[in-house]
């Protein structure tokens, strides 16, 4: 089969690999019919995330066609068009049994982190990903869901990951009728986060980026106000002004290691690795939530000590909610905002790549360039 091969940093390919196979009796063999590229994918392509390994296929996002399935399957049959949400996991453990789908400790040796991810590095438990032409799904009868009919496959994928964790984030900060939110961040995750405490209550919605192009989106999609931060000496001090000088009720980091900012700190977390990324993001959270309010923390970063203002969190009495989303509990109140129009996430979808030049869409998405904001990966495309 094709897939997607990463060769080093900044270096990706797509090469003939075995299909899998069933390794295990609850394993499903997929075929993938549509895939996307994560902005947290981007960590993996930068090289950030540790014991990525050469020849690991990446792919968190994907839905398609079941091919094969282990003798003790029962949910699933050939044939069925299936979404499998970006956590692998036992749905028996004791994360499980309370929903943390993404904290599951059955999946991943190094369970004690963090759990099982498809194409996320062996940190995250060495699971091929959907970059590809077909991928194993182990717990088949646990993390699968069959796409219903009246939803597109460009919706679908999109509830795999980047609509349901923008949500989570919406959802972890607890937001109260009437509350100021701001997101930073304003890429694919940061824009659902954007768009959905609207559907909490939320009473303004303010989004943070540099790149004017999804400052826009964000006004268009998220009916957001929009902040430009490298038009400003100081965002905090702009940020703290639209609030009355209280500072918002809820924050939303969306953004994670990569944050661009603040030169020494990118330099020193993103590209020369001194820290488990740039802090700056997580920081301004810090200082543009009020006194008592909730930072969210959607972004990734690595597991070295970052500079993070810890005392300021402790001296504002701040409330900070983090995790990997548990996709599939997201799903079933997603899939009513879908059908009652509320949300249409394929609205964020920009190029959709063929898997073949899946090495152009890593330098497309990684440089912003052409307009992207969310690029697709199709199989078998030309």
């Amino acid at each position: 089969m094709r897939a997607m091969v990463y060769r080093g940093p900044y270096k990706v390919a797509v090469e003939e690999k075995d299909i899998p196979s069933v390794e295990h009796p609850n394993d499903a063999i997929v075929r993938v019919t549509l895939g996307a590229i994560c902005g947290s994918d981007l960590h993996l392509y930068h090289g950030l995330i540790p014991d990525t390994r050469v020849g690991t296929t990446f792919g968190h996002e994907f839905i398609g066609v079941v091919e094969e399935v282990g003798p003790s399957v029962q949910n699933l049959k050939v044939g069925d068009r299936v979404m499998v949400p970006f956590n692998v996991y036992c749905g028996s453990c004791y994360f499980c049994a309370r929903g943390l789908y993404s904290n599951c400790h059955n999946v991943n040796p190094n369970a004690t982190a963090i759990g099982g991810i498809y194409g996320y590095s062996h940190s995250c438990g060495g699971y091929d990903g959907g970059q590809s032409e077909f991928v194993r799904v182990p717990f088949a009868d646990v993390g699968p869901s069959l796409i219903p009919d009246w939803m597109s496959d460009e919706d679908a994928v999109l509830l795999t990951d980047a609509l349901p964790t923008g949500y989570f984030g919406a959802q972890l900060g607890d937001i109260s009728e009437g509350d100021t939110v701001i997101v930073l961040g304003a890429g694919p995750v940061g824009l659902f986060a954007a768009a959905s405490p609207w559907l909490m209550g939320a009473g303004r919605v303010i989004v943070v980026d540099h790149l004017d192009y999804r400052l826009a989106k964000a006004r268009e999609f998220a009916h957001a106000e929009t902040y430009n931060f490298a038009e400003h000496r100081d965002i905090i001090l702009e940020l703290k002004k639209a609030t009355d000088y209280l500072g918002a009720d809820v924050v939303i980091d969306a953004v994670g290691a990569e944050a661009d900012g603040s030169f020494l700190q990118h330099v020193a977390g993103a590209k020369l690795k001194l820290q488990g990324g740039s802090p700056i993001a997580l920081n301004w959270a810090l200082a543009a939530v009020r006194k008592g309010g909730t930072v969210s923390v959607l972004g990734a970063y690595g597991p070295a000590p970052t500079g993070i203002k810890f005392g300021d969190a402790m001296n504002k009495g701040l409330t900070i909610r983090a995790n990997q989303c548990p996709v599939k509990r997201q799903w079933p109140r997603l899939f009513e905002h879908l059908r009652n129009g509320y949300l249409r996430p394929s609205e964020l979808v920009t190029h959709r790549i063929p898997l073949e030049h899946i090495a152009e869409g890593y330098h497309l998405f990684s440089g912003k360039l052409d307009g992207i904001i969310k690029p697709l990966v199709v199989p078998g495309a030309s």
